[in-house]
Formats: C-alpha cells, structure tokens, sequence
C-alpha cells in the first residue's frame, strides 16, 4: 500500500469516526444503546469513534441503517447537505424520480412556487 493509498484510507477513517460519533450525540444515545442498534457493543462502538478500529463494509451499512442516513455521508470528508442524510428526503426523491414525467414536473414546480413564496415571506418579515 502507497503512502498515500494510506492518507486517503485515515482520512476517511477519521471522517467516519468523528461522523458517527456527532450523529450519536445529536440523537442523545448512549455508545451502549448505538452498540445494541448494530449489534455489538458500547465498548466498540467507542473503539470506532475514536477511529481506532476498522469498520468492514457491513458494519459501516449497520451504523448508517441505525441513523438514516447514506453511507457516504458518514465517509465523505465534505459535508452532505442535511437533506441527504435524512432517509426521509432519500425516499420521496426516489417515489418522485418513479413518477411519469408531467406529474413530476408539476410537483417540482409546485415545491418550486412554495420555496419562492417562503422565501419572499422571510424577505418581507427581515425588513
């Protein structure tokens, strides 16, 4: 392994450890209770965390399964936007990109009338 094949994997080791341990935070859970969520314990959960351990392909799978989120958003040293982390958001916009195209273009241009008009409220309200 090149030394810098060996960068680029603790670069993302780190991403990962630092992703999954502010998502544990932000839910208020316990290394424990994420321990039992993927089937291990809080003594490796922290071992993770601290990017002291090597999650296999499956074991990253399980932590972002227990988050709703993507894979990738727990490896990419780039921050995703919220809503691509949010399994939510993930599944309407696989329902809309199921759509015929006119059904889909009308509800896009519909959200896109509904982002305008929240944004001119805001406008107004800041003045």
């Amino acid at each position: 392994m090149t030394e810098q094949t060996m960068e680029k994997q603790e670069k993302v080791l780190s991403v990962f450890a630092k992703r999954i341990q502010e998502l544990r935070k932000d839910r208020g859970w316990s290394q424990p209770e994420l321990g039992k969520k993927i089937g291990t314990s809080g003594k490796i959960v922290g071992r993770y965390e601290l990017g002291y351990t090597i999650p296999s392909v499956e074991v990253a799978r399980k932590f972002a399964v227990a988050f709703g989120v993507t894979l990738d958003s727990l490896v990419n040293e780039h921050d995703v936007p919220d809503s691509l982390k949010d399994q939510a958001m993930i599944t309407r916009l696989k329902n809309l990109e199921e759509l015929p195209l006119e059904d889909k273009e009308r509800i896009i241009n519909f959200l896109d009338v509904m982002i305008r008009d929240v944004k001119t409220r805001e406008t107004y309200k800041a003045n």
